[in-house]
């Protein structure tokens, strides 16, 4: 299944891995979780050498991404709360909080990901060699 994947720009977005050659993580640690090193990556991806920030303040970009993904989220807990398990508005707000204060390291991961794959295309020569 990962061959099959592999290529498309999503399954870099949604395994955190280089959206060059797609063999290796970008993230130090896989786990969002570990909030100390939620946002520390690779310099350079551990197999095709590719530099992931490409100039200063390069993620700065990231937070209009978790912007758009944030809201994504708050609308898909809202439309669940209220419309499918017919919650009050209040709770549905509430579930929202709730969802987006414990999807923050998901959300900033997954922002970084889709900007970083903004600006790299994948290249079946890199994810070969090494």
């Amino acid at each position: 299944m990962k061959k099959l994947l592999q290529g498309n720009p999503l399954y870099s977005i949604f395994t955190g891995s280089c959206p060059v050659c797609h063999q290796a993580g970008m993230y130090r640690d896989p786990n969002p979780y570990k909030l100390s090193e939620t946002l520390k990556m690779h310099e350079h991806c551990p197999h095709c050498h590719t530099k992931f920030k490409i100039e200063p303040s390069f993620f700065y970009g990231a937070m209009y991404v978790s912007y758009g993904v944030g809201v994504a989220f708050a609308v898909a807990a809202f439309i669940i709360s209220y419309y499918f398990l017919g919650s009050s508005l209040l709770t549905a707000f509430l579930v929202i909080v709730g969802v987006l204060f414990v999807l923050a390291p998901v959300i900033m991961r997954l922002s970084r990901n889709i900007w970083v794959n903004f600006f790299f295309n994948y290249d079946k020569e890199k994810a070969k060699t090494s």
